[in-house]
């Protein structure tokens, strides 16, 4: 599926060590990365993800799993270096959907699940800085963290293309991008090709 939307396929693998090798070798300019790998089927790919990207800083990763977990939401985020995605397997619905995230996360952007939006939002509502956040602000922000663009946020929230940007820069201060690149390495047990 990806090498028919453009994308070349730089290495496969099926475990948490080979993944951190595969990732800090290839350099990939985006990493897709299941959170479960063997040999425990915990997360050791969410694990092989993080230690990746202390390596190398900024490294481009989406990460799949099945169910949202906040704290692996939180640590994908937490070094605000952009390039990270966080989607629910059975809530990635067409190859459309699914290459426009790994663009997303290869430019340099952020891609989240709404759910997982939803819950770290939730969760975090009343402490700083989102509580600070107008509701609008909220709303475009989420739009943001799933990869929409200004043009399509403001089509979604019937607001003009210039707002759209005004809010979500007052929204989030600190984003961050990178120029845009061809190549992506599966890291996934299993993947087809």
């Amino acid at each position: 599926m990806l090498k028919e939307h453009g994308f070349d396929v730089a290495g496969a693998v099926g475990d948490g060590p080979s993944l951190l090798r595969a990732l800090t070798g290839l350099r990939p300019d985006v990493a897709i990365v299941d959170v479960r790998l063997p040999p425990t089927h915990t997360d050791e790919g969410q694990q092989a993800a993080l230690e990746a990207r202390r390596r190398v800083p900024g490294l481009p990763i989406l990460v799949l799993s099945a169910h949202v977990e906040q704290l692996y939401a939180r640590e994908l985020l937490a070094d605000q270096a952009g390039g990270v995605g966080y989607l629910l397997k059975d809530r990635v619905f067409t190859d459309e959907q699914f290459t426009d995230a790994l663009r997303t996360v290869a430019r340099g952007g952020t891609v989240m699940d709404p759910e997982v939006v939803s819950k770290l939002l939730a969760r975090r509502s009343n402490q700083m800085p989102v509580a600070r956040l107008t509701e609008r602000e909220r709303e475009v922000l989420a739009l943001m963290a799933e990869g929409r663009s200004n043009s399509a946020i403001a089509q979604r929230l019937f607001v003009s293309t210039r707002r759209s940007a005004s809010t979500a820069r007052a929204s989030s201060p600190n984003w961050t991008s990178r120029p845009p690149t061809t190549t992506t390495a599966a890291c996934w047990p299993s993947w087809p090709t």
